[in-house]
């Protein structure tokens, strides 16, 4: 089998999640983007066989604030260190752009993540393995839907129910499904299950 067949295959369905998981943030992403399909990613991206990586990058920008933009890049070493890193930093930062997803191959060495840990609080860097994306965890059966809250919406509820932020259930800031919708601490998730007997149950957590 050819290798670079399979490595195609495996960057699609990397890419195909991203672009999913930046959809379901709230950011503009085309349909288009959304279905494109193994040969077309080929076609785009791999048209010699082998996949550049670099041209996977893209940057999106939230649907309902143009400002708010997101770059998610994919390093072309299998194990990222402070140097390329620092490439996208710059580059976040010479385009003004406050946010970040770096998907990478294999692993991120100590001082990248350092890097990571010591950027201004203007701007957010994440991080995720290829194979935590190879497959979306929310299309999952198992995985009821979430809807991140606004603001606003966090507190109505707690004004509605009399509640402190401290009183609801928790989930956990490294929790799968809060660093696929890139949860913050303190912010508040609506978990939205189906019931045989209810129809829909409806529930809460504080990530932290």
């Amino acid at each position: 089998m050819d290798p670079n067949n399979n490595e195609a295959t495996r960057l699609w369905r990397v890419y195909r999640t991203a672009h999913q998981m930046v959809h379901d943030r709230g950011y503009a992403v085309t349909q288009a983007e959304l279905d494109m399909d193994l040969d077309s990613f080929k076609r785009t991206f791999a048209p010699s066989g082998d996949v550049d990586r670099d041209q996977l990058t893209f940057v999106v920008q939230k649907k309902d604030d143009p400002t708010d933009q997101l770059l998610v890049f994919f390093p072309k070493d299998p194990s990222v260190g402070v140097k390329p890193l620092r490439v996208y930093v710059e580059r976040m930062a010479q385009q003004q752009i406050p946010k970040g997803i770096c998907i990478y191959q294999k692993n991120m060495t100590s001082s990248a993540n350092k890097v990571i840990q010591s950027l201004p609080s203007k701007h957010t860097l994440e991080s995720f393995q290829e194979n935590e994306l190879l497959v979306n965890i929310t299309h999952h059966v198992l995985v009821p839907k979430h809807e991140v809250l606004t603001p606003d919406e966090k507190a109505t509820l707690l004004q509605r129910y009399r509640l402190k932020e401290t009183q609801l259930p928790r989930i956990q800031h490294s929790d799968p499904v809060a660093r696929y919708y890139g949860l913050k601490r303190g912010q508040v998730v609506k978990i939205l299950r189906e019931s045989e007997t209810a129809g829909r149950y409806v529930s809460y957590r504080l990530c932290i």
